[in-house]
């Protein structure tokens, strides 16, 4: 009897599988790519280098999904180079030795090569520095794909050889654009009324691969008339949002949080504070940062902001979530509606700048104590005027250092309860100047 599990036994009658939707809808040429025009245009960076026949080594910075590794090897066709493609994350020194060594034979030969890295980032220094010298002496045009900030991630020496270009999420027009071929290639519609087709693009969050595998599930249903948004949700697990807490989303959407709160958008605050939580960012933290926007953006403009803050956190800890993710929207609202002025904040910094500049410069004596009798003859606290004995409890004296002019720090706002104290700082310069005419 025939070995049932002899995995070498002839089958001629099996069909052969049938390709993927995306590989069987990869571009064949640079002119089918969906999006990346700001990368890909006549007078876009590599439209600018395939026209004039030099194409520099690069680094592909973008999230997942939107064709690094489809213009990659449409480049090295393009330009007639082999195309090499590994990944940082399953090969090691070795493996890079025979790609090296591989690709000196091929430029001896008269071949160039083009070696696509995906996960460049996850290459080490000692590493990407081996990437140097064949990158110099030709043997290899690099082309990087990260989805991490190339700043943080790459060695300056990888960055000063190569060109980064940001590749950025597809937009729905581009994803209808995608949907359209795939329909074209499956030779029938998706069973999807127009709601519903909308909502399965926004389920693919700007990410093409994803979309189409969405398309080849939807595409195999046998229903019988048009699923609406509902239905098709019902079917469908919803694509979680791209959101990595250490990383560059992370830190996008914590300062697109802080900026719509200091530009007074309490609706932009709150979308991007929902962001952050629906991310799974901890609450904890956003209510740190709000802290941090009372001290820095409203201050004493509103002396309450802080206040609002500190008991939002606090409800928060006695509550828990979700609870208490209410009490910190509440703040957020609060702080975006509320008078803004970085006044203290400029004046802190101008105050550091001109301590550094000082030195060890020490106080005028007359503002020293004198506990002991050797200070009063030193001179220390002599002339002193008590303010309270003053007219209008004000003296004038001078509390800098002797010879440093006294500087205006802290220059106040015509807004909120700013407006108070930067009428109060007016009327105490002009009793100064006063005082000491």
């Amino acid at each position: 009897m025939a070995d049932l599990f002899d995995s070498g036994a002839a089958q001629p009658d099996r069909p052969e599988p049938k390709r993927p939707l995306a590989d069987r809808l990869r571009p064949k040429n640079l002119a089918q790519v969906i999006g990346q025009e700001q990368v890909l245009g006549a007078e876009a960076p590599l439209g600018v280098m395939l026209a004039s026949g030099s194409l520099s080594s690069l680094i592909f910075w973008g999230p997942p999904g939107v064709g690094k590794t489809t213009i990659a090897r449409l480049l090295a066709d393009e330009t007639d180079l082999h195309f090499v493609q590994i990944s940082a994350i399953f090969s090691g020194v070795a493996d890079l030795k025979k790609v090296f060594e591989a690709a000196k034979i091929r430029r001896q030969n008269g071949r160039g090569t083009l070696l696509f890295v995906d996960e460049v980032h996850r290459f080490n220094k000692a590493q990407q520095d081996g990437f140097l010298p064949h990158m110099e002496d030709g043997t290899i045009l690099l082309v990087g794909a990260t989805t991490e900030n190339p700043s943080f991630e790459l060695n300056a020496a990888l960055l000063s050889r190569s060109q980064v270009l940001v590749l950025e999420r597809l937009s729905l027009v581009d994803l209808e654009l995608m949907t359209q071929r795939a329909e074209q290639e499956l030779g029938r519609a998706l069973p999807l009324d127009a709601d519903a087709r909308d909502a399965l693009q926004e389920m693919a969050d700007g990410d093409g691969r994803s979309l189409l595998n969405l398309i080849e599930q939807v595409s195999a249903w046998k229903v019988d008339k048009p699923l609406n948004r509902d239905a098709l949700a019902t079917r469908l697990m919803r694509r979680a949002a791209k959101y990595d807490k250490s990383g560059d989303e992370h830190y996008n959407l914590i300062s697109a949080l802080h900026k719509s709160v200091r530009g007074s958008d309490p609706d932009a605050a709150l979308y991007w504070y929902a962001r952050m939580l629906e991310g799974g960012e901890d609450p904890r933290y956003l209510a740190r940062r709000l802290t941090r926007m009372a001290v820095e953006d409203i201050a004493l403009a509103d002396p309450q902001a802080q206040a609002v803050c500190l008991q939002a956190w606090e409800t928060y800890e006695r509550l828990g979530s979700p609870e208490g993710e209410l009490a910190l929207a509440q703040a957020v609202i609060y702080l975006a509606l509320a008078p803004k002025t970085n006044a203290g904040y400029m004046a802190y910094n101008a105050a550091r700048r001109l301590a550094k500049q000082t030195g060890s410069a020490p106080p005028p004596k007359h503002i020293l104590n004198a506990p002991t009798g050797l200070m009063k003859e030193q001179g220390y606290g002599e002339g002193y005027d008590y303010d309270h004995n003053a007219e209008d409890g004000f003296s004038g004296q001078n509390y800098f250092p002797d010879g440093v002019k006294h500087p205006v720090l802290y220059q106040p706002v015509e807004r909120g309860f700013e407006r108070e104290l930067k009428r109060r700082v007016e009327f105490f310069a002009k009793l100064r100047t006063q005082r000491n005419s």
